[in-house]
């Protein structure tokens, strides 16, 4: 359950960066995927592990694909924006 919890802090942090890259409508998606992911954890955690293609399984696993998805285009970006900075700069 370490692993999972490291995951969904991972996956909250990822709303806010799709608001810094201007991308409103997957922070949106994402902040609500977050919402079934947390339910999952706390299902797993205290009942049971929530059956497989139930509703926060689906919510769980989608929201894990979006948090990376907006972890590799942070990434991009902030690559992106340190060759603009060195041109700019030299």
């Amino acid at each position: 359950m370490d692993m999972v919890l490291i995951f969904l802090l991972l996956a909250t942090v990822a709303p806010f960066m799709f608001m810094n890259l201007k991308k409103v409508t997957l922070a949106v998606i994402q902040t609500i995927l977050l919402v079934g992911m947390w339910v999952y954890y706390f299902q797993a955690l205290f009942v049971e592990a929530p059956a497989v293609l139930s509703f926060p399984w689906l919510m769980f696993y989608l929201g894990l694909i979006l948090s990376e998805v907006a972890w590799v285009m942070m990434i991009i970006n902030v690559v992106h924006s340190t060759t603009e900075y060195r041109k700019n700069y030299e």
